[in-house]
């Protein structure tokens, strides 16, 4: 049984996003909701894959692409790879495309084209996690579920002054976010919380003068605010090395592989290179006559930074080993390079 005060709580944010909802092109707002509009539980998906460790503003653009090429899941299941994952080259973190995918096709072939509606049969779908199958479920659905993302974790913490450090204080925070759910629009509530995080709650220098919690607030009352939530600090990033390899044919053609499906940019296209450690070897993948490009590629992914050496050749067509991809001028297109490709390319063509 939720208390009068986590009742009240979920009412008055519930009316300050009535009044303050941000607009997102995922998004139905409160007022249509209210009218009996429904989200669309494939735009919904889509977005929360992609808004996977990044920004609204970065995720935008991105997504009215997507559907406006895919707008459905049966659309999306039904198209190439290799196409999907030139859409995706720039939001990184490829497994999410690669899950995508894979996703789209079992809603397809076991779900009819519909989205299970429950947290535990979305967990089952590939690439939903925990937080991406309780934000499914709350925000297409209107499940009560708990969702707990960044900003509801800084949220929870500022309004607790909960001064554990994440990721430790986790199930903390999520015991506190689940016991101020409602019953009771529990979608809107879910954006609501998350958008209080990310326009007023933020992580620095927080509006608590126009905060609609501040009365309620812990940190605030005390005046601790700004300190929260606490981290246990990150140990520094590894730098490593490599070496990738760009040809390009006499009429044109570029020479490419394709990555293993496992790891680091799986399935997609790419240079022919070596391994990415603290000494690579430098070994070409065939005999030519190879060149070292001035300058280097720089890159970072979660775990690492990346450091590579670009090196260029020219070919004859008919000289380009067999258990290559060779890609014609009119079919090659560097926008289907995930980043880190694509700065090699860049790097090679300005040369």
């Amino acid at each position: 049984m939720r208390d009068t005060h986590e009742i009240d709580f979920s009412d008055e944010l519930l009316a300050w996003y009535d009044r303050n909802a941000r607009e997102m092109p995922w998004r139905i707002s409160p007022a249509d909701r209210s009218s009996g509009m429904r989200p669309d539980p494939y735009r919904v998906w889509l977005s929360e894959i992609m808004l996977q460790q990044t920004t609204v503003a970065a995720v935008r653009d991105y997504f009215l692409r997507f559907t406006s090429r895919w707008p459905t899941v049966e659309s999306l299941a039904a198209a190439p790879d290799e196409q999907v994952m030139g859409e995706w080259a720039g939001l990184g973190y490829y497994a999410r495309a690669r899950n995508l995918l894979k996703c789209a096709r079992v809603v397809v072939e076991s779900h009819d084209g519909c989205f299970p509606d429950s947290h535990d049969e979305l967990l089952n779908l590939p690439g939903i996690g925990p937080y991406t199958a309780a934000a499914i479920a709350a925000i297409a659905f209107d499940r009560p579920e708990t969702v707990l993302d960044g900003n509801v974790e800084r949220v929870m913490a500022r309004l607790y002054d909960i001064h554990d450090p994440l990721p430790g204080s986790k199930p903390q925070l999520k015991q506190r976010a689940a016991a101020l759910t409602p019953a009771v629009r529990p979608g809107d509530y879910a954006q609501a919380v998350m958008d209080l995080g990310a326009t007023v709650c933020t992580p620095r220098s927080p509006a608590c003068g126009i905060c609609p919690m501040r009365t309620r607030c812990r940190s605030h009352a005390a005046g601790t605010q700004a300190d929260l939530p606490r981290k246990t600090p990150k140990k520094p990033k590894p730098t490593r090395y490599g070496h990738v390899y760009i040809t390009q044919t006499a009429d044109g053609a570029m020479l490419l592989e394709r990555r293993p499906d496992k790891g680091l940019l799986g399935g997609m296209l790419g240079w022919p290179g070596s391994e990415w450690s603290d000494a690579p070897s430098d070994t070409a993948p065939f005999a030519a006559d190879w060149r070292v490009l001035p300058g280097e590629v720089r890159h970072t992914f979660t775990h690492f930074h990346l450091i590579l050496q670009v090196w260029a050749t020219s070919l004859p067509p008919c000289a380009a080993p067999e258990d290559m991809i060779l890609l014609d001028k009119h079919a090659f297109r560097p926008s289907d390079l995930p980043t880190v490709m694509r700065k090699a390319f860049d790097l090679w063509r300005n040369q």
